[in-house]
């Protein structure tokens, strides 16, 4: 693509041709950006190989780092894992949607080049414009939308600044309100281990599982 696309959401009944559009770019195999309630991600179609180099180019990712997997419900999680332990259940229903993402065992249909473990990370993200164009697409292969080793973008501008004509589409939906990246936790082992802190503590997650 010679120039990257940009559409702006100002209201909600802007979303829908924001989302027609995005549909179209992710059919062609190409990267869309998009607000979350923590940073602007940067996606692909879970199943879609191709897409997925694609975000490892774009970021400058080294492939030995995985890449999460975004849904639009609960009920999509038999998508992209065949084992969701019960702490990864009771942590879904408390924080989800939210800034909670989950290291639980990767189902065989996803590509290979999406993580080099037998796990996956999944969230399900607490935005308008996200959530419709998850609902609509399915699940997202989903990074944050910066070069690796530089900050997490919380606006288009900045997406666009770090990324350029990397990303065939940027949904514009303003400042993003978290700013944060989401905490990850492993749940795959006897007990939760945080694997990247935010939002969400060790003491909240906890709290969750005892309640």
């Amino acid at each position: 693509m010679n120039q990257t696309a940009l559409i702006t959401v100002s209201t909600p009944n802007t979303i829908p041709e924001a989302v027609k559009r995005a549909l179209q770019v992710l059919a062609g195999g190409g990267l869309v950006a998009f607000p979350t309630d923590t940073v602007y991600g940067l996606g692909a179609l879970a199943f879609d190989a191709q897409g997925v180099d694609q975000l490892f180019m774009a970021k400058e990712r080294q492939a030995e780092k995985a890449i999460a997997v975004l849904l639009a419900n609960p009920a999509d999680l038999k998508q992209v894992t065949l084992d969701m332990p019960d702490s990864a259940r009771i942590l879904a229903e408390r924080f989800w949607p939210g800034p909670l993402t989950l290291v639980v065992s990767r189902h065989p249909n996803l590509p290979k080049n999406i993580s080099p473990w037998p796990t996956i990370g999944v969230r399900m993200p607490d935005h308008p414009v996200a959530l419709a164009l998850l609902q609509a697409s399915g699940p997202l292969a989903v990074t944050s939308a910066n070069l690796s080793g530089q900050p997490s973008a919380t606006n288009a501008q900045e997406v666009l600044r770090q990324l350029g004509v990397r990303v065939d589409l940027i949904i514009d939906g303003g400042e993003t309100i978290g700013g944060v990246p989401s905490t990850v936790v492993d749940c795959t082992g006897p007990s939760l281990k945080i694997l990247r802190t935010g939002p969400l503590s060790q003491s909240d997650l906890e709290q969750a599982l005892l309640a």
